[in-house]
């Protein structure tokens, strides 16, 4: 610990503390887990929501089939809940929702109001899909007979309702993708009502900026109401579904152009019917990745983005942003949860503190953003990159911005010596698009020993490759999966000391147990081989380099 540095810091929180409407600061995700085999059954769970108290968990079983797919169920599918005593604990056993809720047919997609005191869902109990609302006088009690949502309800199948936490915005998704008004596929829609006592509206469609013509589905509005969560097959994900936001300033603007949540969350595996906690804290979807069973349901934190002004270090530049909003309601430094407290106080101000005591940031960061000229400048550190042969700035292509084009010919980046890969733990990270079997992402400069590309793709399959040989381990480590396909990969590679892991869009794809790597002081070689053999060089798009200084997950 800087002991120094620290003071400085407490100082200049006391300072701030001294002097003297909605708020969310952007955000990512950190690891996902799984919820468990309480939660999740060798049957197929899908996600519904979390109560507003954390403390409850909706969800159902889920089955093409038209049978049970868990024990204790009432029909073909069902809604049931588990509970927790505290946010700290584990999920108790879930238990079945039971009649009037689960009827002999397909029920799921349970919405819970902040109150507890409101359950809508869908259910196929009339022989088509619809929409549905219970409510009861008191958590404690029973729930009463559910009634149909009519003004809603159609006969092209409606489902996934989500009401917003004033109860007088609900979202929803057709389900057969015929309702008229529609951009094509399942569409995410809208109803509003002037009180809670009035009936809802006529929805409406969001619209061509948040549907696309592929299928968007299982909305989840966050607690402040600018943030919209959802699945969508569109284009330019990960996975035959993946998760996606869209944004407003404000809850009278229009929704923005929607975001992939990109890894970890999305794989390609399938990743959908999100749900965010009520404080910001935790995202819950369902997944099919394999580390589970075939459909279970994971959460992953929800981790607030502290570099403000996105230099690569969380400083004293990013501190003074915090402290130039103090007490005011300015969303992009409002970091403590809950999201939506509107205040910048002392609770972000010791969040911030957090994340500097772990030294988050990349050790080098090249984002190749730039229009024009010969350098790649790293943003975190002083290794600037010098472009070799005619690589061309695309502003506009990347997939976080900008991106740098290779023509596989003679392009590359050339760097100074950033770290000696033998000093200790390193990870690398890049997007890429394109590219041929036995072409170079990234390498260390050749010397007198052989052994330094460290992703490229495998000269046969085109699947990510890591070429950090040494006597004691001289096969490279290969992975299965393809990066060569023409769509964005993100590629990595950690070392933490005892084992080397590849990683393609968040995922390990490949693992070792390595106790060494190649020593070298040489710079590094972005789009070509560490001897830049004619083979090597990149064809296709290379973007956003990190190199850490310890081993990180993606």
């Amino acid at each position: 610990m800087n002991r120094k540095r620290d003071i400085i810091i407490l100082a200049f929180v006391a300072a701030v503390m001294l002097s003297g409407g909605n708020a969310i600061a952007d955000f990512t995700f950190g690891e996902p887990t799984d919820l468990g085999e309480r939660i999740n059954s060798p049957a197929d769970e899908v996600l519904g929501c979390i109560s507003a108290d954390g403390l409850s968990l909706y969800f159902n079983d889920w089955t093409d089939s038209g049978y049970p797919v868990r024990p204790g169920g009432k029909g073909q599918e069902d809604i049931w809940v588990a509970t927790r005593a505290t946010t700290d604990d584990e999920w108790g056993e879930p238990i079945n929702l039971g009649a009037p809720i689960n009827a002999a047919s397909r029920d799921g997609s349970a919405d819970i109001s902040v109150d507890g005191l409101m359950l809508h869902f869908c259910s196929d109990r009339s022989g088509n899909f619809d929409l549905y609302v219970a409510t009861r006088a008191t958590t404690d009690a029973n729930w009463g007979e559910p009634e149909s949502l009519e003004t809603i309800n159609t006969m092209y199948g409606e489902a996934c309702p989500r009401m917003a936490t004033d109860g007088l915005t609900l979202y929803f998704c057709d389900i057969y993708n015929f309702r008229p008004g529609g951009q094509g596929g399942t569409d995410l829609w809208v109803a509003t009502r002037a009180t809670t006592d009035d009936n809802w509206g006529e929805p409406e469609n969001l619209g061509s900026i948040v549907n696309s013509s592929f299928h968007d589905f299982a909305p989840n509005i966050s607690a402040d109401g600018l943030s919209l969560f959802f699945g969508s097959k569109r284009s330019g994900g990960f996975g035959s579904w993946d998760l996606w936001v869209t944004t407003r300033a404000t809850t009278n603007d229009a929704w923005g152009e929607p975001k992939n949540l990109g890894p970890p969350v999305n794989t390609s595996f399938g990743d959908d019917t999100p749900a965010v906690s009520y404080d910001g804290s935790t995202l819950y979807f369902k997944s099919r990745r394999p580390d589970g069973g075939d459909l279970d349901l994971w959460q992953a934190p929800i981790l607030p983005v502290v570099d403000f002004n996105a230099d690569g270090i969380v400083d004293l530049k990013d501190f003074s942003k915090l402290a130039q909003y103090w007490q005011q309601n300015e969303r992009s430094v409002d970091i403590a949860p809950p999201i939506g407290n509107g205040i910048v106080d002392v609770r972000d101000a010791a969040v911030f503190a957090e994340y500097w005591l772990q030294g988050a940031g990349p050790f080098a960061h090249w984002r190749l953003d730039e229009t024009d000229g010969n350098t790649a400048h790293d943003s975190a550190g002083d290794y600037d990159g010098t472009l070799y042969g005619d690589p061309v700035w695309q502003p506009t292509e990347g997939k976080v911005a900008g991106a740098l084009q290779f023509d596989g010919t003679n392009d590359y980046v050339s760097t100074p010596f950033v770290l000696n890969p033998s000093d200790g733990p390193f990870s690398v990270f890049a997007w890429i698009k394109g590219g041929a079997p036995g072409q170079v992402v990234l390498s260390q400069a050749e010397s007198r020993a052989r052994g330094r590309n460290w992703l490229s793709a495998e000269t046969l399959t085109g699947a990510l490759l890591a070429d950090l040989t040494t006597d004691l381990a001289p096969e490279p480590l290969t992975s299965h999966a393809v990066i060569t396909d023409g769509n964005w990969h993100r590629v990595g590679l950690s070392w933490d000391g005892a084992s080397l892991v590849l990683y393609v869009d968040g995922v390990e794809v490949a693992e070792k147990t390595q106790s060494d790597v190649p020593s070298s002081t040489r710079g590094l070689n972005i789009g070509a081989g560490e001897d830049l053999d004619a083979a090597s060089f990149f064809l296709g798009l290379i973007d956003d380099v990190r190199i850490y200084d310890r081993a990180i997950l993606p």
